[in-house]
């Protein structure tokens, strides 16, 4: 009976949009076809319209050349998504063993209408995570065992309509945001137009300051300051001690962006702002003024002028540089003073690229890792991170297989271990010299936030709402 019931439904559908073109060429056993003959292509040269695309390739000159990495250090704070205040974390100490210690439930995790987006940040023996709901635990870095838990909704949210969040609250879900710890408070950026101020050690709301828009990506804290971005591109800082806004700067209006969202750098009275646009711009962070600006977008002949040009990773400062890349693939290192590209390379990602010793690794949004020289910007060699992990998934009965490939979150350089996370639920650990992979370890659900690592311990946030230590 359900095999007649799956005919005359093929059937029917066959007959309803045998006039669609479009649709006749994608129905299964000629379905609806038109046998009329049609007008081939001749034979003649063939040229692909990727080779139009610049590609990444090993450069000769480094081929069979050794790169120095520095030796791992002891984390003992990860008070920014980044690490701290730069985002930059050359090598740690971190998961020796790479065997799960312990493993909690923070609360709501990803739906239709919530995401989990929030970097886990750690200080003073706790590690501090926010959930799917806008809610903000603390739990002990050993143990996992909770500390205190505060919602940080507002109450009058309730009331609020909107599509995902982005006007109000819907069926559960001003999404996104993150934390950030300093100065004994956590800062809290969030999608229910807030940012809010919690006393560290007990939990207890320090204060609240509204906002007009949603913030999907999480705070920095320096300087007595804590930076936020919008998703209207601009980007706030407020006083840690009273929440008042000191200034704001707005980046070009961009309505195409990333569900992921990046984070500002700072060093010293610098802070680099990344925008959905393209733009990385560098501020004065005592004043808001505005020092210079580069825009990380390129066409192409294979890609839209529309394409999404968002900075989803995190910008880097490191060595008095600037690493940035962006979706539309163009990946930068820039003078920290002036702007000044010292490199350019056709890279599309939306992790932070990640320097170490003598060079720069980045993941691009196709799931490549690449080694890149610091200096020169020439590449030491690129592996392929779904090689084995491609597979296909049915669609309609069957038909209309998919390709689907990781996405890939990360890396970070802990214990002499290049480590990442993915979509398939792996932490996965990598050769930093050779690219080869040495082991991996089942998270239990979807991983889109690269790990965090704190006194000898890494912590993966799942998309399901579960934290886990690795020792």
């Amino acid at each position: 009976m359900n095999r007649v019931l799956k005919v005359a439904l093929l059937s029917g559908i066959a007959v309803t949009l045998a006039s669609c073109g479009t649709v006749r060429g994608l129905m299964p056993f000629g379905l609806g076809q038109d046998k009329t003959p049609q007008a081939t292509a001749s034979e003649g040269q063939r040229v692909s319209v990727l080779e139009f695309e610049q590609q990444l390739a090993p450069s000769a000159a480094l081929s069979g050349r050794d790169f120095f990495i520095p030796g791992p250090q002891a984390a003992i704070a990860w008070t920014q998504p980044g690490g701290n205040a730069e985002n930059s974390v050359e090598h740690v100490i971190a998961a020796v063993d790479f065997t799960v210690s312990w493993r909690r439930g923070i609360g709501a995790g990803s739906s239709r209408t919530r995401q989990v987006m929030a970097p886990v940040v750690a200080d003073n023996g706790r590690v501090f995570v926010l959930d799917g709901e806008a809610t903000v635990s603390a739990l002990d870095a050993g143990t996992g065992a909770q500390a205190w838990r505060t919602d940080i909704k507002p109450v009058e949210d309730s009331r609020r309509t909107g599509f995902l969040g982005l006007g109000g609250r819907s069926d559960g879900g001003g999404f996104g945001g993150g934390v950030a710890v300093g100065g004994g408070k956590v800062f809290v950026s969030s999608g229910y137009r807030t940012v809010t101020a919690i006393d560290q050690a007990s939990g207890a709301v320090v204060w609240t300051t509204p906002v007009d828009v949603p913030i999907h990506g999480a705070p920095t804290v320096s300087g007595g300051r804590v930076f936020v971005v919008d998703v209207e591109n601009q980007i706030q800082a407020f006083d840690t001690a009273t929440g008042r806004q000191d200034w704001s700067y707005r980046g070009i209006p961009e309505p195409a962006r990333l569900l992921r969202a990046s984070s500002p750098a700072v060093t010293g009275d610098t802070v680099i702002a990344p925008f959905s646009s393209g733009e990385v711009v560098a501020l004065r962070a005592s004043t808001g003024q505005a020092v210079w600006q580069q825009v990380l977008s390129r066409t192409s002949r294979t890609s839209a002028l529309s394409e999404i040009r968002d900075i989803a990773g995190r910008p880097v400062i490191s060595r008095g540089f600037v690493y940035a890349v962006s979706h539309s693939g163009v990946l930068s290192s820039m003078d920290i003073r002036s702007g000044q590209p010292r490199w350019t390379l056709p890279v599309g990602g939306v992790n932070a690229p990640l320097p170490v010793g003598d060079v720069v690794y980045i993941v691009s949004k196709a799931g490549e890792l690449t080694v890149i020289n610091r200096e020169s910007g020439q590449v030491y060699w690129t592996r392929d991170l779904n090689e084995g992990r491609v597979r296909q998934e049915g669609g309609f009965f069957g038909f209309w297989d998919h390709t689907v490939r990781p996405v890939w979150s990360g890396p970070l350089m802990a214990s002499n271990r290049l480590v990442l996370t993915n979509s398939d639920g792996e932490l996965v650990a990598f050769d930093p010299k050779t690219g080869v992979q040495t082991a991996s370890i089942r998270m239990g659900g979807p991983v889109y936030i690269a790990p965090a690592a704190f006194n000898g311990a890494l912590y993966v946030l799942t998309d399901k709402g579960d934290l886990v230590s690795i020792r």
